[in-house]
């Protein structure tokens, strides 16, 4: 198949464009201009802004991609201006999906399979939430809430939902049971969205040389009491091979993409600083924790909950290549 894939050169995107030609797919990469020197290897390269509607228009268009692949953050800014990493990448998931929609749509692609996360659930309900758990719209920190925000409207786009208030699963997409698929009149590309776990493994915060992996190993990374926290993680390189079972496949909706072993703080933070050769993270009260860590981390360690990846092991044929985060966890 001809596949398109926006955010050619990020820590997913890279190493998806080598997989996807290993499969015999055709494969274009769609690279910012700054960003061309660093396109992987593929049989075109693309230089197209994805928030320059035109610009991005005209270069699908010419690429008539059968399926369009979306993986695109600015989350490489996170270590040097954190904020603007964030403002761009909630302007890539509303503004840029909704053009990368649209030249999908225009260049006649039956299928858009986009990027999301498993970790944008409000905090109720048991340990561990499917797809249909509410997202995070009204947590209290306006920054996550924003992001929680961004990523709702990136579902609702790329599943074809109509408009909608209230904090529900975006869209109204289950698994299998997508919106009108190829050759409808007026349907636009037949939606999968794919919630990847929290990414280890090389080039993520979670590497050793990475943001989190520096902050473990300087030990600035304390343990709240009674953390309770639920982290799903995923290896890169089982979210690689979960977007190319999307691609291959005629499954639509959302799926948690995570391995098997949701993991608690108190017992996935201590093996991760073991695994780095760090110190034992030091105990903080929770209350201090906001304080000291910041509102998102400090909700990761003490209230954040676990994502199930059934349905994607059901509908995608897709499964973890490393179920549990402890074969690997710190390790590269």
């Amino acid at each position: 198949m001809r596949v398109l894939v926006a955010g050619a050169t990020g820590v997913v995107g890279r190493p998806l464009v080598g997989a996807l030609r290993a499969r015999g797919h055709q494969v274009s990469a769609l690279v910012r201009e700054e960003s061309r020197a660093k396109a992987p290897d593929a049989d075109a390269v693309v230089v197209a802004d994805a928030l320059d509607r035109q610009g991005l228009l005209s270069a699908v268009a010419a690429l008539r991609p059968e399926v369009v692949v979306h993986q695109m953050t600015a989350l490489r800014l996170l270590r040097d201006d954190p904020a603007a990493a964030f403002a761009r990448t909630a302007r890539l998931r509303t503004e840029g999906t909704a053009n990368l929609v649209e030249a999908a749509r225009e260049a006649g692609a039956r299928r858009l399979v986009a990027q999301s996360i498993a970790f944008a659930a409000a905090p109720v309900g048991g340990p561990v939430l499917d797809e249909d758990a509410p997202l995070y719209v009204d947590a209290p920190d306006p920054g996550w809430a924003a992001t929680v925000r961004a990523v709702a409207e990136l579902e609702r786009l790329v599943l074809g939902a109509p408009g909608r208030a209230g904090p529900g699963p975006a869209g109204a997409e289950r698994a299998g049971a997508g919106p009108a698929g190829p050759g409808s009149a007026g349907a636009g590309p037949a939606g999968v969205v794919l919630r990847y776990g929290t990414l280890y493994g090389p080039g993520t915060a979670y590497a050793r040389t990475g943001a989190t992996g520096q902050a473990v190993l300087a030990g600035r990374l304390p343990l709240p009491d009674g953390a309770a926290g639920i982290t799903s993680f995923l290896h890169v390189e089982d979210a690689v091979g979960a977007a190319v079972a999307a691609v291959e496949s005629d499954a639509t909706g959302v799926f948690h993409v995570t391995d098997d072993e949701p993991a608690p703080a108190d017992q996935w933070l201590p093996h991760y600083a073991r695994t780095l050769g760090g110190p034992a993270p030091r105990a903080v009260p929770a209350a201090l924790a906001p304080r000291l860590l910041g509102w998102f981390v400090a909700h990761q360690l003490t209230e954040a909950r676990g994502a199930a990846s059934g349905r994607a092991r059901t509908a995608l044929g897709w499964k973890p290549g490393r179920p549990s985060w402890r074969d690997g966890l710190g390790a590269e």
